[in-house]
């Protein structure tokens, strides 16, 4: 899921806070998770009536919070200060609010709020039960039954039936909704890439059995499939809802979730309310929630110290100084790792970057530590390869790629465009003075001069897929979707994925993929990422940069949250309380 690589400024205006509480269980969650064990892959006609982990697939420790609030209580003989009425957060515009549209991570927050599915994933990340109730697998493992749960609504009170599902399948992969995520996430299923190609009308392999049944058959048995269904792209929305209001449906969805949305004012707010018809137990605790786009005038961290937000992300400076025990906010602090990698790629489908000494070059000629150390404030980890810590296939033995300019000199000098050097573009969603470090570095190091283009989200990630794709050289990152490190390799390396921002194409690469998709042993499926991780290392079409480890400040009174390391549903366990 996209990300963009992160500024680490006291005031983050364009990222949504990672506070996600998700899961499917009636009681509260904790705030350290225990993973739950993965188990057997299901038999044919097997009904899967709890939470599972994909079959065969490995088994994952998210990574969880180095630090927890307090449980605060008022000092005795004072009043007790008032609660606040609805849960107050920073965020971002998102890309769209409908679920086959909006392929970021900040859109992606707001539609597992106000939509819902056939399965999510719980607070370990595992699959479990949403919509769907169980589910059988064949014995090839190739075809899904899913019965759905009774009394589920649209927010308006309408039913949800089996037919919805494979409209919203069907919408997703039609070529008129042009969803960039399609193809990724649904293309698994047999006939969504014939319906996005228009060579058939209908999905073959969604079927309606009856009011209450859906069945879906994909290409090849795959451990993953299941947890891509968690994803918005896979949500239920209502036909009436988007034949009714057009273009503009998405303004006022008629969603599953736990949240309804109540208002949305572009650069200013985004107010969810209780949805009363949720169907799981327990429906949100809180009346509203109030995410602030704009900060104006007031920082974000003087809001959150008079007590107008009651949770923030902080980063640079303010992160260092929050953490000194000392400080008056250290009780409030959360330090939570993420699966998340951010990189620079580069676009090897124009000059240089088609050579790859070009590329080898530049990794060599830029210093990342020193970049962390001092601009980052040693808040990410220094990342070895594009899988993060915690995923399956992260291999923390890799060596680091080096810093050697001497080297990178000498690379340069043997490439194609020694001779004469193409001025470059830098594509980036951060400040110009974000990313100018980086480009002296080049400057010093190469010789090679930088244009830093800032543009903004929609703009950035319908320019980078394209082969017309106007930047050389752009910062970005990965959020896990799923915790499989085929979310990370194939959809950013894979030829032709709609993710693939560099426009790489590597033969050998694609072929570890397809073995890795249907291998069932966990242990060499391993051992094929692994393999795809290294050839990117060794070919270079982005350089790995950093892991991300947010730093949060969350009031004592917030209870009930958890910080997973993926975008999951989760604002319904949210409660307030002394």
């Amino acid at each position: 899921m996209k990300a963009k690589m992160r500024a680490h400024s006291s005031m983050l205006l364009a990222v949504l806070i990672a506070l996600a509480l998700s899961g499917c269980a009636a009681s509260a969650p904790t705030l350290a998770p225990t993973p739950l064990p993965p188990t057997a892959a299901p038999t044919a006609t097997q009904a899967m009536a709890t939470p599972t982990q994909p079959p065969n697939s490995p088994t994952t420790q998210p990574p969880t919070p180095t630090r927890v609030p307090p449980t605060a209580t008022p000092v005795p003989g004072t009043a007790t200060p008032p609660l606040p009425t609805a849960l107050r957060i920073p965020g971002d515009d998102p890309i769209s609010l409908d679920p086959a549209l909006g392929s970021d991570a900040v859109s992606a927050r707001y539609l597992m709020e106000i939509f819902s599915g056939l399965v999510t994933l719980d607070r370990n990340l595992n699959v479990a039960p949403d919509i769907a109730e169980k589910w059988d697998v064949s014995g090839d493992g190739a075809v899904y039954t899913f019965y759905l749960r009774k009394g589920v609504k649209f927010q308006d009170g309408r039913a949800v039936t089996a037919q919805d599902f494979k409209y919203s399948l069907e919408r997703a992969a039609d070529p008129a909704t042009r969803s960039p995520t399609a193809s990724m996430y649904l293309g698994d299923i047999v006939g969504v890439n014939d319906k996005l190609e228009r060579k058939a009308n209908a999905v073959k392999g969604v079927q309606v059995i009856d009011d209450n049944t859906l069945q879906i058959t994909i290409d090849a048995r795959k451990s993953y499939f299941l947890a891509k269904l968690a994803l918005p792209v896979a949500f239920v929305v209502d036909k009436n809802n988007v034949v009714r209001d057009g273009t503009n449906w998405a303004q006022k969805p008629n969603g599953t979730g736990p949240f309804k949305l109540k208002e949305y004012v572009p650069k200013q707010r985004l107010a969810l309310v209780k949805n009363d018809n949720y169907y799981l137990e327990p429906k949100a605790q809180i009346e509203q929630v109030n995410f602030i786009l704009a900060s104006g005038a007031t920082p974000f961290t003087t809001m959150y110290t008079n007590g107008e937000l009651d949770v923030m992300q902080i980063g640079g400076n303010a992160a260092v100084e929050v953490r000194d025990p000392s400080h008056a906010l250290n009780k409030d602090v959360v330090v939570a790792p993420q699966l998340e990698t951010q990189f620079i790629g580069f676009n090897v489908r124009k000059p240089p970057f088609d050579d790859g000494l070009v590329r080898q070059a530049f990794a060599l000629a830029i210093n990342r530590r020193q970049f962390i150390d001092e601009q980052l404030k040693k808040e990410p980890l220094l990342a070895k390869s594009i899988l993060p810590p915690g995923l399956p296939g992260y291999n923390d033995a890799l060596p680091a790629i080096a810093y050697n300019p001497d080297r990178a000199k000498q690379l340069l000098a043997a490439s194609k465009y020694a001779a004469q050097f193409p001025r470059l573009t830098w594509g980036t969603l951060n400040s110009v003075a974000t990313i100018q470090p980086i480009a002296a570095m080049l400057k010093a190091n190469l010789g090679v001069d930088v244009t830093i283009r800032q543009t903004e989200p929609g703009a950035f990630f319908f320019a980078l897929p394209r082969s017309d794709n106007p930047y050389h050289i752009f910062d970005a990152g990965w959020i896990a979707d799923y915790p499989d490190p085929e979310n990370f390799i194939a959809s950013l390396f894979r030829t032709n994925s709609p993710t693939n921002w560099s426009g790489y194409a590597n033969p050998d690469l694609d072929k570890l993929i397809a073995q890795a998709a249907v291998e069932r042993d966990a242990s060499q499926r391993v051992k094929l990422y692994q393999q795809a991780a290294q050839k990117l290392l060794d070919d270079l079409p982005m350089i790995p940069f950093t892991h991300e480890r947010r730093v949060l400040l969350v009031k004592p009174y917030v209870k009930g949250l958890l910080f997973p390391p993926a975008v999951i549903s989760h604002l319904r366990y949210v409660s307030f309380g002394w």
